[in-house]
């Protein structure tokens, strides 16, 4: 039996509360067993404010209150694969539901510890420099590929869009499945739609 697996790609800064309900669906979605392929990548949103002139996040990454978050993010992606999942809906509800700061190391190491991975390991790679380096090469090469300007983005080939979904699925893996399909299809089907925006926030 041949299954279609549909692979896309969707970019995160864990300090967007719209990234987050976007990965929400995508994270029920892979839990429930969708035939899905995704490449979560890293993109700051510092960066993007960047005005010209001004110095880059990656030349002064302490000042940018999410670059730490997205340096563990990363890392825990490409050396822990098994725990991102758990990871990274931590890292985006530390923030959203627990009002806690990314740039705090202790928030950090908590949400890793609590899902089994070794903080001290992780930020021993981040003191390597890659994860940052990282983070950049993925950033610069959403905004020079695709235009990518914010989170969350969803990236599909040469077509790439930002979705701004207003709640989570709470749980449902029926509706995540349902948003996800219905997203990455408009990407390939409909690129010539540039805006649909609703006028009220009726459900």
């Amino acid at each position: 039996m041949t299954t279609n697996v549909t692979s896309f790609a969707v970019n995160f800064d864990y300090r967007c509360p719209f990234a987050r309900i976007a990965h929400l669906h995508v994270l029920e979605g892979l839990e429930a067993g969708a035939d899905w392929e995704v490449s979560f990548l890293a993109f700051s949103l510092g960066q993007a404010h960047v005005e010209e002139g001004e110095v880059d996040v990656w030349d002064d990454p302490d000042a940018d209150s999410g670059l730490l978050a997205l340096q563990v993010g990363v890392v825990v992606r490409d050396r822990f694969p098994d725990r991102f999942r758990a990871v990274h809906r931590a890292l985006f509800d530390a923030r959203h539901v627990h009002g806690a700061h990314l740039r705090d190391p202790e928030v950090l190491r908590g949400a890793l510890t609590d899902h089994g991975v070794d903080a001290d390991a992780v930020f021993a790679e981040i003191e390597a420099g890659w994860p940052l380096k990282t983070v950049r090469r993925e950033h610069e090469a959403s905004v020079g590929d695709l235009d990518v300007w914010g989170v969350p983005t969803f990236m599909l080939g040469e077509h790439a869009a930002f979705v701004r979904l207003m709640a989570p699925p709470d749980g449902d893996a029926d509706v995540a499945v349902r948003t996800i399909d219905d997203i990455v299809a408009m990407l390939d089907r409909w690129p010539a739609l540039n805006e649909f925006k609703h006028t009220s926030l009726r459900r």
